[in-house]
């Protein structure tokens, strides 16, 4: 079988390209943005889900989230909550993506609607404010 299908468009440029050709039928936009194949009796077929998932994507809404997990553990969701005994737990999924090792010390700084941690030893602030829970 000869495929002489170009490489499908992604991202920005699928994007732009998706603006150009707005005038046209979603078939033959997802065809000239390269989603089609040839093919054995040299028929084009269009593959509007893969073009809509590819739209989908690079408008910054992945259609499968759950997809991207290894597995273990839950995904971080950036939101903690006040525990009965009131304390707040940062999980290791978050000190993990901030490069803190275990003993790492911090300072914490109560503003108006927030907490500010700065690390001990560090000039700067390690940027995680948490919004508190009323």
């Amino acid at each position: 079988m000869a495929d002489t299908q170009t490489t499908p468009l992604i991202g920005k440029a699928l994007l732009q390209k998706v603006k150009e050709l707005s005038h046209l039928p979603r078939r033959e936009t997802a065809r000239r943005c390269g989603y089609y194949t040839v093919t054995k009796n040299n028929q084009t077929r269009v593959n509007l889900t893969d073009f809509y998932d590819a739209l989908l994507v690079a408008n910054g809404l992945p259609l499968d989230p759950e997809g991207t997990k290894d597995g273990r553990g839950r995904e971080p969701t950036y939101r903690v909550s006040v525990h009965k005994n009131g304390q707040i737990v940062i999980g290791a999924a978050y000190t993990l993506s901030m490069g803190l090792k275990s003993g790492d010390e911090f300072e914490i700084k109560l503003g108006y609607k927030h907490i500010r941690l700065v690390q001990l030893g560090s000039s700067e602030s390690i940027g995680t404010d948490a919004d508190e829970e009323n």
